[in-house]
């Protein structure tokens, strides 16, 4: 899942386009219809992300804006939406902190980079807000198991050669941090640290994000990460026509940025992440070939916290000691029994799920002791249900209802939870496909691999 979004419009038919389009993509959607309204759902759930319409019948979009801006709210990027707005109007929303101001009719290409855009924007603020924080604190890996220290040991050999790395692990099993440990731990840990989160939109999109426009004075990815190491993803996300483009850089160290003709030297290590399946990436074709063998030379595999688990008293230590310090949240203790039994479980949604778990218990608790007893309930909501009886044994209609739930339920994993690939893939309708999801109480946005 990509993140919540709050899209606030008081016509029906733009609000329902809009969750169509962003459900497809991943993301979460929450829906309000006036100011009222919007108040109440980021009251109840903040978004990560807010759609605001100008023009609603109770209040408009700047009035709304304002007041959120000059309340304190303003940590949550957003977008304003207009099919009759003015010069003066994106002037007045950009100073009260909206990121962008998009006209309507809406362009989804447009939509989804500034959506992605925003998202990125806002998490390197939150990063940085925490960085700041913890200023005294290093980037590294937790954990005194052997994974882990042989997994710090492989990062020092492969930062001998300073040579482009492909990471590779489940979600939440700590890509992103290996990036940043490698990179300030590399002979370029001078130069700047440039991620790129690639989401599904156009590959114009994809290619102008990487590589820049002509006579833009916003720079590509690329040439941000000039001197530096530069963090793709998710790799097998972007467009084919991109990645040959992505390997035709990497060999020729020089690049020409789209609609240019001037030869740009590429001086940049390329740290590169996927959630996929790499030989399944490869063969199904969203991997160019040429380019995981390039990447390849020194593969960095992240295991599963299920595979290390002996790290898990340490992880909750310090969690409960960063929510302590950064949020204000008040220290409690696991038990061994609590501890001893989280060590049991399988995580399916590895160290991000154990950080929010222990967050909610800290918020939610009443005394200074965690037992069993508090966090099995939360353990079960999250592990699957599974049947005792054998496919074999149960009737024809169950027996194909089970298979095509596992099946779906798999496609959407591996294809992080998009509709629309999934039907691609089958071959079948995407109408059809959603019609099936209902009818098998499937929801993408829940099978995204953890």
């Amino acid at each position: 899942m990509n993140g919540h979004i709050l899209v606030v419009d008081d016509e029906p038919d733009i609000r329902n386009l809009i969750k169509e389009i962003l459900e497809d993509e991943g993301f979460t959607i929450s829906l309000a219809e006036d100011g009222n309204s919007a108040r109440e759902k980021r009251r109840e759930e903040p978004p990560d992300l807010i759609l605001l319409d100008i023009w609603m019948p109770d209040i408009d979009g700047i009035s709304l804006l304002k007041e959120w801006y000059y309340g304190g709210l303003s940590n949550i990027p957003i977008i304003m939406i207009s099919g009759h707005g003015t010069v003066e109007t994106a002037v007045e929303a950009t100073r009260l902190g909206a990121y962008d101001f998009i006209e309507k009719p809406l362009s989804i290409s447009k939509l989804l980079i500034t959506i992605s855009r925003a998202l990125e924007m806002s998490s390197l603020q939150e990063e940085n807000t925490g960085l700041r924080k913890n200023t005294e604190s290093v980037i590294e890996p937790l954990g005194h198991s052997d994974i882990m220290g042989a997994l710090r040991e492989q990062v020092k050999r492969i930062n001998i050669h300073n040579t482009h790395v492909l990471l590779s692990g489940e979600s939440g099993s700590g890509r992103t941090l290996f990036a940043h440990y490698i990179h300030q731990n590399s002979q370029n840990s001078s130069g700047p640290f440039v991620q790129m989160r690639v989401t599904a939109v156009s590959a114009e999109d994809q290619s102008i994000e990487l590589f820049g426009n002509h006579g833009s004075s916003n720079l590509g990815r690329i040439e941000q990460a000039d001197g530096g190491s530069l963090f793709i993803k998710d790799i097998a996300e972007l467009d084919h026509s991109v990645q040959v483009r992505l390997l035709q850089t990497l060999e020729n160290k020089s690049f020409v940025r789209n609609n240019g003709t001037e030869m740009i030297k590429a001086n940049i290590r390329v740290i590169a992440a996927t959630s996929h399946n790499l030989e399944t990436a490869v063969s199904m074709g969203d991997l160019y070939e040429e380019l995981y063998y390039y990447l390849n030379i020194l593969p960095l595999p992240i295991p599963p916290l299920r595979e290390h688990c002996e790290d898990i008293p340490e992880l909750l230590e310090f969690y409960i000691n960063l929510f302590l310090n950064q949020e204000n949240l008040p220290y409690r203790r696991f038990t061994v029994a609590a501890q001893n039994r989280l060590r049991n479980y399988s995580w399916p949604g590895n160290i991000r799920e154990l950080k929010n778990m222990v967050q909610r218990l800290l918020i939610l608790g009443n005394d200074d002791i965690i037992d069993v007893n508090e966090i099995e309930p939360i353990l079960k909501h999250r592990q699957s249900q599974t049947g005792n009886l054998s496919i074999y044994e149960l009737p024809l209609r169950e027996a194909r209802e089970q298979f095509e739930k596992a099946y779906l339920e798999y496609q959407l994993q591996e294809l992080g939870g998009n509709v629309s690939k999934v039907a691609a893939r089958i071959g079948l309708e995407r109408t059809h496909l959603y019609r099936k999801l209902r009818s098998l109480d499937i929801d993408p946005k829940k099978s995204v691999k953890k």
